[in-house]
């Protein structure tokens, strides 16, 4: 049966702030532990006036002290901008507060812009020593050998699971190569989707790790009790798309209805292309849409993300979201 699980940015609307960002997200993850989803990850991103994730590893701390059995984790930690023995560091504390139930995705991409990107020390090519960066991360958790010099505490020993983040061709290469899991960001990448996919499973080489391919897949719903109220809900994250893609960050704005329409065609065309992997309807309609999704990719988990304006729209839509995956 494949497994459920919610991607959060703690995103943050028009007229609010971060604070109340962050306790929307907790009382998210609380929900969704009763609701039955099995992972609440979170996501880097710096710079951006509407993602409050940036301290990735201080808001899964945030997560995982408010609930009790949902696995918490990163989806992902931007490794290039860290040192591996910082975030081993990090993830070892994670997992020696929460044991069993810490997760760590690791991307390659800045999770921002160029300036961003420089004001976090980070080099122009850091993203090129991203497998090894990975090969010393893993060895931190490995246990400690009596002579060796530079040793991850909390995080030597621990059961950390690893995940390769991608939303491209090269994250499947290396999870294949170094026998890791797999997260695809279909959700808003879906154009390699199918080909990574093809690559990660025919090329995986089994691990101490993992024995066998596992994929996770991203995918976005908007759900309400009403169709139409649905596709109002889901146009608070169309404008951010939007803007996000024109180079205008911004908050979390209210719906507006029939945004698309008001939209240039290059716009109406990018936002088509990112609802390949989504779903936005009533309970029928997500229904059908996750089981075609699973039954186009073989996805042994999916990870439903959605932004809403409305934080009580936003918990009925991840409800209805588990009600529509119960049994698929």
């Amino acid at each position: 049966m494949t497994a459920f699980s919610v991607l959060d940015l703690s995103p943050v609307t028009l007229g609010s702030d971060a604070a109340q960002s962050f306790r929307n997200t907790l009382d998210l993850a609380q929900h969704a532990e009763r609701w039955g989803y099995h992972r609440y990850w979170l996501a880097e991103h710096h710079g951006m006036p509407g993602i409050a994730s940036a301290a990735t590893a201080v808001v899964i701390g945030h997560v995982a002290a408010g609930t009790s059995t949902i696995r918490v984790g990163a989806g992902g930690i931007m490794l290039p901008n860290h040192s591996p023995l910082v975030i081993a560091e990090q993830f070892g504390t994670l997992a020696s507060l929460f044991p069993g139930r810490i997760d760590l995705g690791l991307g390659r991409a800045p999770g921002s812009d160029q300036a961003v990107a420089r004001a976090l020390r980070r080099s122009p090519d850091s993203g090129d020593e991203f497998p090894q960066d990975v090969t010393e991360l893993l060895a931190f958790f490995e246990p400690a050998s009596e002579d060796q010099a530079v040793r991850a505490v909390p995080g030597e020993g621990l059961d950390v699971p690893v995940w390769i983040l991608g939303s491209s061709l090269f994250g499947a290469q290396l999870a294949a190569a170094l026998g890791l899991p797999f997260a695809f960001a279909s959700h808003f990448a879906p154009a390699y989707l199918m080909q990574a996919l093809d690559i990660y499973r025919s090329r995986f080489k089994p691990s101490a790790r993992l024995e066998k391919p596992h994929v996770m897949l991203g995918f976005s719903v908007f759900a309400a009790d009403d169709q139409q109220d649905a596709e109002l809900l889901a146009t608070s994250m169309q404008q951010a798309f939007v803007q996000l893609r024109s180079g205008r960050p911004g908050k979390l704005p209210p719906p507006v209805a029939d945004y698309a329409l008001s939209l240039p065609a290059h716009h109406r065309a990018m936002l088509e292309s990112a609802r390949l992997c989504s779903a936005t309807g009533t309970k029928e309609v997500v229904r059908a849409g996750l089981e075609a999704f699973i039954a186009q990719t073989g996805a042994d988990e999916v990870m439903i993300t959605c932004a809403m304006y409305d934080h009580a729209a936003r918990l009925r839509s991840f409800e209805i979201a588990a009600e529509a995956a119960a049994g698929l």
